[in-house]
């Protein structure tokens, strides 16, 4: 990602895009916040539950994100985890390549965008991916042994997303009057992978030429971003403009994945989303991904399906994988699985 002055290297230039032109400022989006505490077992049934739950059912089937807050992390762990990311992210370039996915071979470990496709636009980031469940799947060798305490904080920070992710799946199924687990027991079940995605954006003299994250959905069933604390970068697409998603102090931003949109038949989103960089000030994230086991076959729920909503996508498996190389290649996984 060498820059000559301010020219950047053409690679990373976005001659056109077919999902609107880079704004480094659009308009704030009205992001719902939701308050996750009012989905445990001690809130169910109350009227503040009730309302917390149409609102969660409102935002996942319009803007198809929210800020949770309730969430029962501690404003002082959030901190920890970025402050052992950025602390990664700082060390030597030799010392980052150790875990490099060019030496390991697959999508986990660090570096930039794998290629694709010839016309490939890169994405003007680096990162760092590595699967936290199941355990029995970590590819240790890939998790940093510097910082000293990035594995456990890694550890507890998934543990502690995968519960919240196990309450609103909940939420989610009492919201469209669903059978229990029915859910969750694809996506969080034995096998359900879980990835976390750790995203370091350099500041960039030409943030209108280049975008940190190209303008793509989630293959997951959820994902729960840790945004930044004072620099924005993330922007949603809602009925058909970009908006910027403000900082809340403490909260976490959560959206869903294609998987989602695929077994609510098209009720609940997965939001159009993307990363603009910033001139002046680099930027740090940290997403965590739920999805099911590769060979756990994907359909819309049969009770979701009637005559005034057909049945929308055909089944699938390792749907994870389409959906990566359709976003290198700019094209939206979704429309291939269509019926």
């Amino acid at each position: 990602m060498s820059i000559k002055g301010d020219e950047l290297p053409p690679e990373y230039i976005v001659t056109e895009s077919k999902f609107g032109a880079i704004e480094s400022s659009p308009e704030l989006g009205q992001i719902p916040t939701i308050d996750v505490s009012l989905f445990s077992q001690s809130s169910i049934g109350t009227k503040e539950a009730e309302i917390e739950l149409k609102k969660l059912r409102l935002a996942l089937s319009s803007s198809a994100c929210f800020q949770a807050i309730g969430h029962g992390i501690s404003s002082s762990f959030l901190d920890k985890v970025r402050e052992v990311a950025t602390q990664f992210f700082e060390l030597p370039v030799e010392e980052k390549q150790n875990y490099s996915r060019e030496i390991y071979g697959g999508e986990e470990g660090y570096g930039e965008d794998v290629i694709v496709s010839e016309k490939q636009v890169l994405d003007w980031s680096y990162r760092q991916i590595l699967q936290v469940f199941p355990e029995d799947q970590r590819r240790l060798d890939l998790w940093p042994e510097n910082p000293t305490d990035f594995r456990e904080v890694l550890h507890e920070y998934a543990t502690q997303v995968k519960f919240i992710m196990h309450v609103l799946f909940k939420a989610m199924e009492k919201s469209l009057n669903l059978e229990e687990n029915i859910f969750l027991d694809k996506l969080l079940g034995e096998k359900a992978q879980m990835r976390a995605k750790f995203n370091f954006y350099p500041r960039c003299p030409r943030a209108d030429k280049v975008f940190g994250l190209k303008p793509h959905t989630d293959g997951s069933g959820m994902t729960v971003l840790l945004q930044e604390k004072e620099v924005e970068g993330l922007q949603v697409l809602v009925d058909g403009k970009w908006v910027r998603v403000r900082i809340v102090p403490h909260a976490i931003v959560v959206n869903l994945g294609d998987q989602m949109q695929i077994m609510s038949n098209g009720i609940f989103k997965s939001p159009m989303h993307r990363v603009v960089t910033n001139p002046d000030r680099m930027r740090l994230s940290v997403a965590l991904f739920n999805e099911p086991d590769p060979e756990t076959e994907i359909n819309p729920v049969e009770k979701l399906i009637d005559e005034t909503r057909p049945r929308l996508y055909k089944n699938v498996k390792n749907y994870g994988r389409i959906n990566y190389e359709c976003y290198q290649k700019g094209e939206v996984a979704l429309e291939t699985l269509k019926i």
